[in-house]
């Protein structure tokens, strides 16, 4: 009967024979056209990022960075005001069905209050 140790050793030798298996790397002009895609789609530059690292690309792989490529196609948008956006829009609809929720008015002065707060950053910038 083997040692545990032998028994560890086997299983860890399998599991890094099946990690070792890589995609190959795509060319430049088929990278751009995936952040393209996933542009068209409403993602930001993050969350293209997270998409094309689930599909087993990374970007560091590659000399442009996502929100470079999207700046020179003139499709980049700034998530963290997209982001601040989005959070504006679902309390400014809970808001305006329940207007008794005193906190939630609050809520909505105060992101608005941020996000008008980063437009005047990013436009000073």
């Amino acid at each position: 009967m083997p040692k545990k140790s032998e028994k560890q050793t086997k299983k860890e030798s399998q599991k890094t024979e099946e990690i070792v298996v890589e995609k190959e790397k795509l060319p430049p002009s088929e990278y751009e056209k995936k952040v393209f895609e996933l542009s068209k789609k409403g993602f930001t530059s993050e969350k293209i990022g997270e998409a094309l690292r689930k599909e087993g690309i990374h970007p560091k792989d590659y000399d442009k960075k996502i929100s470079k490529i999207l700046k020179e196609n003139n499709s980049y948008i700034n998530p963290d005001l997209k982001n601040i956006e989005d959070k504006l829009s679902r309390i400014q609809t809970h808001f305006d069905k329940n207007k008794q929720d005193k906190k939630s008015m609050r809520e909505k002065d105060r992101v608005f209050a941020q996000l008008r707060k980063l437009k005047k950053y990013h436009k000073a910038a």
